[in-house]
């Protein structure tokens, strides 16, 4: 018989991962009773579709839990990337042919695990790295890992917000309200 060890989180920690937990739920929902065809659907002018911003906030979710623990890597350097890998990151946003929802949605299961994992052993939320080389970035920059924790619930929140005028264009349905 195995043991799980669970870590209790407390006080700054638990409103962190609340607040993610609570946003990322907002996204998900968004997509709740959808076909894979549905989930790639653009809806509006924008090129977005809802399982195209789940793929994108589990690519930033994962990058930057990389960079809490590693701080910015090489291909972080935004002014080095080539037309190659702006496509790719434009796929990002898109469902790509094989891709399906259910594979999507357990990826971004499987982020949000290792991110909650991480809030709740890290050392210190203070420890902090300099911010990669970015034009939407101060030159000599540096984020802690609490701040970087609360860019990702800002993302989020912001794509759940995205994802919910898509849903609603698509079919009516909403996530709030």
């Amino acid at each position: 018989m195995s043991q799980t060890t669970h870590t209790t989180v407390t006080g700054e920690r638990a409103d962190l991962l609340e607040a993610l937990a609570k946003h990322r739920e907002f996204l998900r929902l968004t997509t709740r009773d959808l076909t894979d065809e549905q989930a790639g659907q653009r809806t509006t002018v924008s090129e977005l579709c809802l399982g195209g911003l789940v793929k994108h906030v589990t690519s930033t979710e994962r990058n930057w839990v990389d960079f809490i623990q590693h701080g910015p890597s090489p291909e972080d350097d935004f002014d080095a990337m080539t037309e190659k890998d702006w496509a790719e990151r434009a796929d990002e946003f898109r469902m790509l042919p094989g891709e399906t929802l259910a594979g999507v949605l357990a990826a971004y299961d499987e982020v949000a695990r290792r991110t909650d994992e991480l809030v709740a052993t890290l050392p210190d939320l203070n420890a902090s790295h300099p911010l990669p080389k970015a034009p939407w970035f101060e030159t000599g920059a540096r984020w802690s890992a609490r701040r970087v924790l609360l860019h990702i619930i800002a993302e989020t929140a912001q794509h759940a917000g995205h994802a919910d005028i898509i849903r609603e264009s698509l079919d009516g349905a909403k996530s709030m309200g």
